[in-house]
């Protein structure tokens, strides 16, 4: 019998939002890009090159949020989820490359500085306030729980920033005319983005190594299993993440069976891990204290009765296993 696995894929609302979020950011990319140009502001081409990436991962997470929609397949068995992460990352690595160019340009310069036109610099980055204000309030819902949607939050939320950065040089340019302050700006937007950038590269790096996902402790869960009563031992433990809202975990359970019941344990082992840390995906392997030639092998996700059945699914081969075991 087949198991009952639900790998749910994201919600439809976060692809209306990403495609309205970057219908704005698109159509608004082309009025900064010219207005920096005509403006002379490197500030104002600092926030366009943000833009830039914003529609681009905005552009990354769409295709990435449809990929994962896709069902499994015969060749991906758990589907297309990790579109998510690999969308992270690149989103990550443009920012990266974003603040390294913008960073450059700003020294050269400061350098050789050369006066921009700060009112029409204050009108183009009040309008790209604004999208991006429309933009991030799209966006915010699905950053809680989502590394490609967070992704694309942090890009816009960088170029709002950006834009803040631009509007409050343009203000100091107007009054003072020191032409030195566009760079300073610039300078300051691209340092600015780069700890979030490296704190969402790392926990996407994570997913891809199969890390424990964050928030998670491999202690505090195995004290959790060790706790209920009749478990006597927990090895083999393994907590990971498919993508980031879907954390994994497959474990051997040492038992008494004089004390508790298989059918008895799976359900309140699983529980526990779905109250306590989330974890609604699990597959544990029962092994008899004293005998250690007897398991089961039960996924949290398969009703009680088809044990055997999970058993015989899940790929284990104990003809090999150290205890020479057999299912029950």
């Amino acid at each position: 019998m087949a198991h009952s696995h639900s790998h749910a894929t994201p919600a439809e609302g976060n692809e209306r939002q990403l495609r309205l979020a970057l219908g704005l950011t698109g159509t608004f990319l082309i009025v900064e890009v010219v207005g920096a140009f005509a403006l002379n502001s490197l500030a104002l081409l600092s926030d366009a090159a943000h833009m830039g990436t914003d529609a681009a991962a905005l552009g990354i997470a769409l295709f990435a949020t449809r990929l994962a929609r896709r069902a499994p397949d015969a060749k991906r068995s758990f589907g297309y989820h990790r579109a998510e992460i690999i969308a992270a990352v690149i989103n990550a690595l443009l920012l990266f490359a974003v603040a390294i160019y913008i960073g450059f340009e700003a020294w050269q310069r400061m350098r050789e500085p050369s006066m921009p036109n700060s009112f029409g610099m204050l009108v183009v980055a009040t309008a790209g306030l604004l999208v991006n204000l429309v933009s991030m309030r799209l966006l915010r819902a699905g950053s809680t729980a989502n590394l490609n949607m967070k992704g694309a939050y942090l890009e816009v939320w960088s170029d709002m920033l950006g834009s803040v950065g631009v509007i409050l040089g343009a203000v100091v340019i107007w009054i003072t005319d020191w032409p030195w302050v566009d760079p300073l700006i610039a300078l300051g937007i691209a340092v600015w983005v780069l700890p979030r950038t490296w704190v969402l590269l790392k926990e996407s790096m994570n997913v891809l190594l199969e890390g424990v996902p964050s928030g998670l402790s491999l202690e505090k869960i195995k004290a959790e299993l060790l706790s209920q009563h009749g478990v006597k031992g927990i090895h083999h433990l393994h907590v990971w993440a498919l993508a980031s809202s879907k954390p994994s975990l497959t474990a051997h359970v040492v038992y008494d069976p004089q004390i508790v019941g298989s059918d008895v344990l799976i359900k309140r082992l699983n529980k526990r891990l779905t109250d306590q840390f989330h974890i609604q995906h699990s597959t544990l392997q029962c092994e008899i204290e004293s005998l250690g030639d007897e398991t089961c092998i039960v996924d949290s996700e398969t009703p009680p009765h088809t044990q055997g059945a999970a058993a015989n699914a899940a790929g284990h081969d104990h003809r090999n296993s150290p205890t020479g075991s057999k299912s029950l």
